[in-house]
């Protein structure tokens, strides 16, 4: 049993991306999609695929490479929010992420938006995580 399904879809994601892996299959909920579709639209993954029947759902996710097919857009994330400690920010305590080269991924009331969104939007939430 997982406690925290986010953090294993991100980790797979992360650890695919290491090892040199052309697509990670992680199990489908509508969060996980939602992410997923968020980190494609970003740039760190390239599509995202909803596989399977009704029963066993999939999210197949490509994973962007540089130019020398070796190192992937994604070289490291870091989940903030936990089960066991949620973190929220208002919009005044939004910060860049790695001087602008990262996003962090907030989940407000006007759905998944990145930490630029959000300053954009003026609205704040809970820190999911960092990706760079």
């Amino acid at each position: 049993m997982v406690t925290d399904p986010i953090s294993n879809m991100l980790i797979a994601i992360k650890n695919g991306a290491k090892a040199g892996k052309e697509t990670v299959i992680i199990p489908h909920s509508n969060l996980k999609y939602a992410i997923a579709s968020l980190l494609e639209r970003e740039g760190y993954i390239k599509n995202v695929n909803k596989r399977g029947k009704k029963v066993k759902k999939f999210i197949a996710c490509d994973i962007v490479y540089g130019t020398d097919k070796k190192t992937a857009k994604l070289t490291d994330l870091k989940r903030i929010s936990k089960p066991s400690c949620r973190v929220y920010c208002p919009v005044g305590e939004i910060r860049n992420v790695r001087n602008g080269f990262g996003l962090a991924v907030f989940s407000t009331p006007k759905g998944l938006l990145t930490d630029r969104e959000a300053r954009a939007q003026k609205v704040g939430g809970e820190l999911m995580f960092k990706i760079w």
